[in-house]
């Protein structure tokens, strides 16, 4: 007897693949304070984050001035974005220009040989400002301001050099012209580029030439306005005046620049002839902001929510200085660091809270204050409502700084960089490293 065969064995249905969920892309233009401390406010949130930036490394730019004036080197208040972000899994970095936004599409379009598109689910825009010359832009050739390392270098460079060309010259009247400085606007970068090249001249190269004495150096701060620190209080105003005064700076407050020319400076019918001419009197929003086809201010910032959002696009954030915000008395937000840090961060996490199907959250700024340093041993500051100058603002000034550089190198070198230049009153990055300005971006 035959045994039945079994039947064949059941083959069982293929399990469908289960797709992994997408992740929703947030793009943030910018490596600055505000796009970088979004980046990281980002950290463990199921996103994924791509930071553009045209150049690689994040500045810290309120020490700019320095590398400016040869105390500090471009390496020593820089560090690679790909650095700062390496440990952070979910945030891919990216080299690239963005030249416009498209809203309607959701895409980021950039500048990589030829027209490319990054799309997005979440946006947060934290591009800086750039140099405002108040419609004379043909004067930036003779006045350069200070936003990059390019520009600090290329002041570092003119500065050093007119010392070395009044040295060179034998005409008293063009030794005297290379041998004045003037910068236009008192604001802090204005005030902290003219204590610094004060300091230069008196202290770190007293002796070092044989034909010129470097303390004769003439060094004029214009202010359009009536005052210098027009931000500040004014409580400290008269306090940085003073100790600027006592380095040896002209402060010259009512004095409206009128023409910018090769080696001359006119306030009206009164011409300044100078060597070197330096920019700190305004600045403008990025382009970028134009490309967005909503609501600008005056100076082409972008008019947005509470919450950081563009109008009509609240996947859309906009940061730092291209926002055009008032705090909660109606005064405009300060184009600073601080107020960066908190946008971006705030910014983030009205994301984090979008993608939990939470509402987002309006904007507070926290001021915790403003500083100026005037040069050595001399500062003023408010501080949350305490107002200090000399010697403490001046302390208080440096550790506030060193703690928020970016990386732990960082703070060491900088610190031993100011360390020896206290006590010794040198210059340690007192380089001319080109003979002909860098090629300036627009």
């Amino acid at each position: 007897m035959e045994t039945p065969a079994s039947p064949a064995a059941a083959v069982p249905a293929p399990v469908p693949a289960v797709e992994p969920k997408r992740q929703p892309h947030v793009v943030i233009v910018g490596g600055g304070f505000g796009g970088l401390y979004a980046a990281r406010a980002l950290a463990g949130q199921p996103v994924r984050v791509t930071v553009v930036d045209r150049r690689n490394h994040h500045l810290f730019q309120p020490l700019l001035y320095q590398v400016a004036t040869a105390v500090l080197s471009p390496a020593d208040i820089a560090s690679p974005i790909r650095t700062i972000l390496r440990r952070q899994e979910n945030v891919t970095v990216l080299l690239a220009e963005v030249t416009a936004v498209d809203l309607a599409a959701r895409e980021v379009i950039l500048a990589a040989g030829g027209e490319q598109r990054l799309g997005y689910d979440y946006l947060i825009l934290a591009v800086g400002t750039r140099h405002a010359y108040f419609g004379h832009d043909e004067w930036e050739r003779f006045a350069p301001g200070l936003k990059s390392l390019e520009d600090a270098l290329d002041i570092r460079r003119r500065v050093l050099l007119a010392f070395e060309e009044a040295e060179r010259t034998t005409d008293p009247t063009r030794r005297d012209a290379m041998l004045t400085f003037v910068v236009v606007g008192a604001g802090p970068t204005g005030v902290e580029l003219a204590g610094a090249i004060a300091e230069i001249a008196r202290f770190a190269m007293a002796r070092d030439f044989d034909h010129i004495d470097p303390t004769h150096a003439n060094v004029v701060l214009l202010e359009a306005g009536p005052r210098i620190l027009p931000t500040f209080s004014e409580r400290l105003a008269p306090k940085a005046d003073e100790a600027l005064r006592r380095l040896g700076v002209r402060v010259r407050t009512g004095a409206a620049v009128t023409a910018i020319e090769p080696g001359l400076v006119r306030l009206g019918e009164e011409a300044i002839a100078a060597g070197t001419v330096l920019w700190a009197a305004g600045v403008t929003a990025s382009p970028l902001g134009r490309t967005l086809g909503v609501p600008l201010d005056r100076a082409g910032r972008v008019l947005v929510e509470r919450d950081l959002s563009v109008p009509g696009h609240p996947e859309a954030f906009v940061v730092g200085d291209l926002a055009a915000m008032t705090d909660a008395k109606g005064r405009p937000l300060p184009g600073i660091a601080p107020v960066a840090i908190q946008q971006g961060q705030w910014a983030a996490g009205n994301i984090a809270r979008a993608l939990e199907g939470q509402p987002s959250r309006p904007f507070r700024y926290r001021d915790r204050g403003n500083m100026a340093t005037i040069g050595r041993n001399s500062a003023v500051a408010d501080i949350k409502g305490l107002k200090l100058w000399g010697f403490p603002a001046w302390l208080a000034w440096a550790v506030v700084h060193v703690f928020n550089l970016i990386g732990y190198r960082n703070r060491i070198v900088v610190s031993v960089q100011w360390l020896w230049s206290y006590l010794t009153l040198q210059r340690g990055a007192r380089l001319i490293t080109e003979t002909a300005p860098a090629p300036r971006r627009p």
